[in-house]
């Protein structure tokens, strides 16, 4: 009926619909309203009471000013373990927020690489990955994933100043010039991105297991009966089911797998509700390994541990020809982010990182080695066995009463030997990455 119709005469179209043109003279056509996309508000981090910047204050554990004093708390839910995973569906990314949820902008390293956002009106003038001063600065992406939850930094930067000393103070082969002040003032507090993933594997195993056993036969030489050790071989397979439960994957390239290693693990029962006013003041990297590359790296790490428990369910240690088939199901991921101390020097042409887990304080990192006391304390070590070796040889060949020293020769090589691989090792993890 057309709204001139009596019966029509107070007849209101719901307010989700508005009248769109229609084809039909006199006749007025409704349609639900089209749903306009929700933009992000811009937060304006100014102090209400003396204008400044504020940012997230590790101590207050919300938003501060450093010059009022003025605090407000983050609304935010902690979340912990029970926090929302997601099925790997398109719907799943389509429906996913993206950006920051805030402006900020984001600095590029021209010499390394790395992409890192900024709160805005931020500068800087080093690159916290490579220590690399060219930079540049432009506004940050929207279109990256944004994270649904991260873990608030806990630890306060003084905190982490004591730690990084006490740090360097460590180990005696390291440079006696490498200052702490090389590197404790150049701490950057930055969230890192993380993938973490939860998936049931389903691990079917075949291989060829030998069991030993002892028979006897006659030495024909000796004229004695011997015992000797026989494998017997034969075919075995099993299935071994293995959950895994918050796998973490950096979702950076720019810092160092091993130094990560190091500062795990992290307290997933913090996790909490993002909320771009934990960023407030911090700096943050968005992921450069997107979803199916972490996946990718998830699967084979849990693969190794499917395999690993495969060879712990086979009853002998003796194995060859092994096969393993992995099923994967109920795989969910996360996007989050983890808080890390950053800071990278230069030493003698060579650049190295130090972290410290923002929530434990954990610390990880590189040190120069000055390799000039590695091999004096190695040349130390091994001397004694070759002195009294050398030493002894000219009384085993006048008569063999040189024997003795010779042997207390070659334990004294075997014991310097063994502590200077000890060394070398301890020196060659200082500087790895």
């Amino acid at each position: 009926m057309a709204l001139g119709h009596p019966k029509l005469a107070n007849w209101q179209p719901p307010p989700e619909y508005q009248a769109v043109p229609s084809l039909l003279e006199g006749v007025t056509v409704f349609a639900p309203q089209p749903v306009k996309p929700v933009s992000d508000k811009i937060v304006n981090y100014k102090c209400p009471q003396c204008g400044a910047t504020t940012r997230f204050d590790v101590a207050a554990g919300g938003v501060a000013c450093e010059y009022c004093g003025y605090q407000v708390g983050i609304e935010a839910k902690q979340v912990g373990r029970r926090a929302q995973e997601f099925e790997f569906t398109l719907e799943t990314l389509d429906e996913s927020a993206h950006g920051w949820g805030v402006t900020r902008n984001e600095l590029h390293c021209d010499s390394c690489g790395a992409n890192l956002t900024l709160p805005e009106g931020a500068l800087t003038i080093s690159c916290p990955f490579c220590a690399s001063n060219k930079v540049n600065i432009h506004a940050a992406p929207s279109d990256v994933l944004r994270p649904r939850y991260l873990v608030p930094f806990t630890t306060e930067k003084q905190i982490v100043r004591n730690k990084a000393l006490e740090w360097l103070g460590k180990g005696w082969f390291h440079p006696a010039e490498l200052s702490a002040s090389a590197v404790i003032d150049r701490f950057h507090g930055i969230y890192l991105p993380f993938w973490t993933f939860d998936a049931y594997i389903t691990a079917n195993w075949k291989a060829q297991v030998g069991y030993e056993r002892q028979e006897s036969y006659y030495d024909s030489s000796s004229k004695t009966w011997k015992t000797r050790t026989v494998i017997d071989w034969r075919w075995e397979d099993g299935q071994v089911a293995l959950d895994a439960d918050d796998l973490l994957i950096p979702g950076s390239s720019r810092v160092s797998r091993i130094l990560i290693e190091r500062l795990l693990p992290y307290n997933l029962d913090e996790l909490t509700a993002y909320n771009p006013d934990y960023l407030a003041g911090w700096e943050a990297q968005a992921y450069d390994m997107d979803l199916p590359s972490a996946w990718e790296s998830g699967k084979a790490i849990m693969r190794e541990q499917a395999k690993q428990n495969c060879y712990n369910d086979i009853r002998s240690r003796h194995v060859r020809n092994f096969s393993m088939k992995a099923d994967f199901s109920n795989e969910v991921w996360r996007y989050i982010l983890l808080p890390v101390y950053l800071a990278a020097y230069r030493f003698e042409d060579k650049v190295y990182q130090v972290m410290v887990n923002g929530q434990t304080g954990v610390v990880a990192g590189q040190k120069p080695v000055a390799w000039w006391k590695i091999w004096l304390a190695i040349a130390a070590l091994l001397s004694p066995g070759l002195l009294l070796g050398l030493v002894s040889l000219p009384f085993l060949l006048a008569g063999g009463i040189g024997i003795f020293p010779l042997i207390l020769a070659f334990i004294f090589f075997l014991i310097g030997g063994g502590v200077s691989i000890a060394i070398y090792k301890q020196a060659a993890a200082s500087e790895a990455a």
